[in-house]
């Protein structure tokens, strides 16, 4: 890792050197030259994967049976060539599974997908504490790396189809482990999910109704009209690249409202419980409160609370005493409909001053 820094501070320092010296005949190297930091910064992340997967046995492994397996969902969304060699062939992507070592007496066990945040971003440890307290709860856990994850180079970076196909992703992970997992019980099937988990939540709600009992969306992403308005150009340009959307808001408003959960209420069907916060320094509380209105409006039932504590985007992943009492209400919802075996854990610190379970 220290030799990739270092690596990545040489270019940049030589990227400083070459722009002093740029004129009109120099596009070309300056442009090979941010290609090479982008293959570096690709290559960054892949080492950081690998290392963080080795972190999942030392943080989890005392609870969880941890796994990694390597499935496919639908075809790309849209296809350079669609007569080119490897078109429309599925899209292959790792998934973590995690199953509890205890409640081998308990029979089957229900399922939560629990996909990741970030439009670029991937399921690492900063989730171990979550895992640790599904296990003690008794669910099977199973996190998709849906396309457009990081850690795995740039080609799949580049199958990026946010809120859309990477909702067909996770539910090739549900429809994986309920196929072939022998402890999980198909009946019993959730999702939870947070900011771009939490939108990855509702759309697959609102597609795919039968495959989900309910879900919490927490800090969801809602409104990528809305989105685009207070966010900057660094933030529109991830949707507007050329592998992505390629077009901006004005230019195709229909294909941002396609991938925004306030859009699609009005296909709900299944309990879903929403947590934000009026603090949040990612997703605007604008962004959820607009999401609850449009709820209200067409008439679903659904759960929510506003959380007004510090915090901020992870105010409910936090070791605090405001996020155990959020995750509290989290738990007691999924359980009131997936029924784990032991839906009533301690959260906080133990006698000896470690984290429980």
């Amino acid at each position: 890792m220290k030799k990739l820094i270092a690596f990545l501070t040489v270019a940049v320092l030589a990227a400083g050197v070459m722009l002093s010296f740029a004129n009109d005949d120099d596009d070309e190297q300056l442009e090979a030259l941010e290609n090479r930091l982008r293959r570096a910064a690709h290559e960054r992340d892949v080492l950081a994967k690998r290392i963080d997967d080795v972190l999942w046995t030392q943080r989890v492994g005392d609870v969880a049976v941890v796994e990694k397996v390597r499935i496919y969902g639908p075809p790309k969304w849209r296809e350079e060539n669609p007569n080119g060699i490897g078109a429309g062939n599925p899209v292959k992507f790792y998934a973590y599974l995690f199953t509890p070592k205890t409640f081998n007496d308990a029979g089957k066990l229900p399922l939560l997908v629990l996909p990741h945040g970030g439009v670029h971003a991937d399921f690492t440890t900063y989730y171990a504490h979550i895992i640790r307290e599904l296990m003690a709860q008794g669910y099977i856990v199973v996190a998709p790396e849906y396309r457009g994850s990081t850690g795995y180079g740039k080609s799949f970076y580049e199958l990026i189809d946010y809120g859309g196909r990477e909702v067909d992703d996770a539910l090739a992970a549900r429809n994986w482990a309920v196929k072939n997992h022998p402890r999980v019980d198909s009946g019993r099937v959730g999702m939870l999910g947070w900011s771009h988990g939490g939108l990855i939540t509702l759309m697959s709600l609102f597609d795919h109704p039968d495959s989900y009992v309910c879900g919490y969306a927490g800090v969801p992403v809602s409104d990528l009209i809305l989105r685009m308005g207070y966010l900057g150009q660094d933030y529109r340009d991830l949707y507007e690249a050329d592998f992505h959307i390629g077009e901006d808001v004005e230019s195709n408003m229909a294909e941002y409202k396609r991938r925004s959960p306030v859009w699609n209420v009005h296909k709900l069907t299944k309990p879903v419980r929403i947590h934000t916060n009026p603090h949040d320094e990612d997703v605007n509380f604008i962004e959820v409160e607009h999401l609850m209105q449009a709820l209200t409006a067409e008439g679903k039932d659904f759960e929510y609370e506003v959380y007004d504590v510090p915090g901020g985007h992870s105010f409910d992943r936090l070791d605090t005493p405001e996020a155990w009492t959020a995750r509290k209400e989290i738990y007691a919802f999924l359980a009131r409909y997936l029924k784990p075996p032991n839906p009533k854990i301690s959260l906080g610190l133990t006698a000896e001053g470690r984290a429980a379970p």
